[in-house]
């Protein structure tokens, strides 16, 4: 195995007080024994990889807790620095750099020769902030967990790594992957990150190696050509308007409780409105994005409610979500695919109906819309793309940028081991520049969201979430037979809620998403629930505790709710909720913490 080749220290990174860059290595791939040395190879870039060129790369940053038993932190950055060496021997293209195609003007290629590496940067981080302090799901500065992911080299790299040693006593680590998302995407890199922790940890076999072929996708000229040369007014429209200086960056956690409550409701809207159409298919991942994307408006909106004809009110909100294509495609693309093979998911509904004053109707819009976007979105025919632009053409400049996705529960970023155990947390700090919102399996089950805010709007948000998760704990009850009997186009011999599986493979949701990964379940029913979010009680109503303990009673009556529904123009009203709702919202939260403990 050839040593990774060292290089002159650089002077310290002037963006922290105690941080600093100990050294910076070039890893190159190294052949195993018996196998002959890589030489010059270039791969191109599809038009699924063009359009990728112009964003800003993937950042990671992976924390983890050395115990006492494990060799001291220069052994294990020697193991990470070797085995990184050999992961790269399969992973060829990764070690190369971006440039544009000898003799073609807009087409672009991976090229690796003899002698491309990986920067690997080691630094370290003592000023006092540890591993226990920065792998937490509270907000944090983004500007200090900034400093753990290294930027790409000059000069087209794809591919960078840094591992940062932390306090207590240097038995902290973390771990910041820096990928271009031009050449490959979510699906890939985590292959990647997998095959190099489990050469790092010694396992006596690793993953399957990755396919590089680009044979296996069909190319659109046209599709690559307008990748390449879309105007920055067009790629405006995906690009966030806030700075990642000065934002914070924290973690929301929906328990599988919390989902299936979600669910639940979704249902129950869908049972009490009737009608022949079936209800929108709520999946966990759908679940989890309809509330979240709610949220983000609701929190986005909450300073917005002073003037009715506030253009920010009356526009329309969008969510874009990446899906994989790989099982879709002619011929079928192989599921270790070195590239990108993903195409966007569109949703988009009015804020009003997102941010209406009853919750329960604004997540059925958001779920509505999302699971619609799914059955669009996961049909690879060949208008599939004429869509898509068309969903882009549609997006006005006043209604501001989309909520978009990064990251999958699929990627299993918690079962990344390098031989010193899974990590305590796991950062996608690039949605702080982006905007977007990351997911993640959840650490205790369920699934995990990562935000990147001002502290403001963080603020806001979080508010909104615990009154979310306040109002999503309270008792609800499926449909029986006596409560029915009134809802067309249901059996009223139902006494208990009808489930469906998730069967349907669709890879929504960040990248690989898949319906169906893990069984679950869809209720039908009506629900009955005691507690409501502050939005559905006026000024007045907050005067006794004891009046507002009957205004909730009365609105769990949907009979009641469908004649007294406030008009749209209150939908800030909930923001932030009153000190005794925020209390019991955030006792909801630390309940569920205890539970998932």
């Amino acid at each position: 195995m050839a040593p990774a080749t060292q290089m002159a220290a650089p002077p310290p990174r002037a963006r922290g007080g105690s941080f600093r860059v100990l050294r910076t290595a070039r890893v190159a791939p190294s052949s195993p024994d018996g196998v002959p040395s890589l030489g010059e190879r270039a791969v191109p870039l599809t038009f699924l990889d063009a359009i990728w060129l112009t964003t800003p790369p993937v950042d990671r940053v992976f924390f983890y807790r050395l115990g006492t038993d494990d060799d001291g932190v220069d052994a294990v950055l020697s193991r990470l620095a070797d085995s990184l060496s050999r992961a790269l021997h399969v992973f060829y293209s990764l070690a190369g750099r971006l440039r544009l195609t000898p003799g073609k003007t807009n087409r672009y290629e991976l090229f690796y020769q003899p002698g491309d590496a990986v920067a690997f940067t080691v630094a370290e981080h003592d000023d006092g902030v540890g591993v226990d302090e920065l792998a937490t799901d509270d907000p944090r500065e983004v500007a200090k967990i900034a400093l753990l992911v290294p930027e790409l080299p000059d000069g087209g790299a794809v591919l960078a790594v840094q591992a940062t040693v932390l306090p207590p006593a240097r038995r902290g680590l973390a771990l910041g992957v820096t990928v271009h998302h031009a050449a490959c995407d979510g699906s890939s890199s985590t292959h990647f990150l997998h095959t190099w922790a489990a050469a790092c940890a010694g396992a006596a076999v690793l993953p399957k190696p990755p396919v590089i072929d680009r044979t296996f996708i069909r190319e659109r000229d046209d599709l690559y050509d307008f990748m390449v040369n879309r105007t920055k007014e067009e790629s405006d429209k995906f690009r966030s308007p806030d700075v990642a200086d000065g934002k914070l960056l924290a973690t929301f956690t929906l328990s599988g409780e919390i989902l299936q409550s979600i669910k639940d409701r979704i249902a129950g809207v869908a049972a009490r409105r009737g009608g022949a159409s079936p209800p929108p298919r709520c999946t966990s991942i759908v679940a989890t994005f309809a509330v979240m994307w709610q949220c983000h408006i609701r929190a986005a909106l909450a300073g917005d409610v002073e003037a009715d004809n506030n253009p920010r009110i009356h526009g329309r909100a969008h969510f874009v979500f990446p899906t994989d294509h790989r099982a879709r495609m002619e011929p079928r693309v192989p599921d270790k695919y070195l590239g990108n093979c993903v195409g966007p998911c569109f949703a988009s509904a009015p804020k009003e109906e997102i941010a209406a004053a009853d919750a329960e109707d604004g997540l059925f819009t958001t779920c509505a819309a999302i699971a619609a976007a799914v059955d669009e979105g996961t049909r690879y025919d060949p208008g599939y793309w004429e869509r898509c632009r068309e969903h882009v053409g549609g997006m006005s400049a006043s209604d501001g940028p989309p909520l978009a996705v990064a990251g999958s529960p699929r990627f299993r970023v918690y079962d990344v081991d390098f031989g010193f155990g899974r990590p305590a947390k796991v950062d996608v700090v690039s949605v702080a520049k982006t905007g977007a919102i990351s997911v993640a399996e959840g650490r205790g089950g369920g699934i995990e969201v990562g935000v990147g805010l001002p502290p403001e709007r963080m603020e806001r948000f979080r508010r909104c979430f615990a009154d979310a998760v306040a109002w999503l704990s309270s008792p609800s009850r499926p449909v029986t037979r006596d409560m029915d009997r009134s809802a067309p186009g249901h059996s009223p011999a139902l006494s208990a809620p009808v489930c469906l599986p998730e069967t349907d493979a669709a890879g929504a949701g960040a990248d690989n998403t898949e319906w169906g990964q893990t069984p679950a379940y869809l209720a039908f029913g009506r629900h009955h629930h005691m507690i409501l979010t502050c939005s559905t009680l006026k000024a007045g109503d907050r005067a006794h505790p004891k009046h507002k303990i009957k205004k909730l009673a009365s609105f769990s009556s949907p009979e009641h709710r469908s004649h007294s529904r406030q008009p749209t123009s209150s939908i800030g009203n909930s923001f932030p909720p009153t000190s005794e709702f925020k209390e019991s919202s955030l006792a909801a939260v630390e309940l569920q913490k205890k539970r998932e403990e």
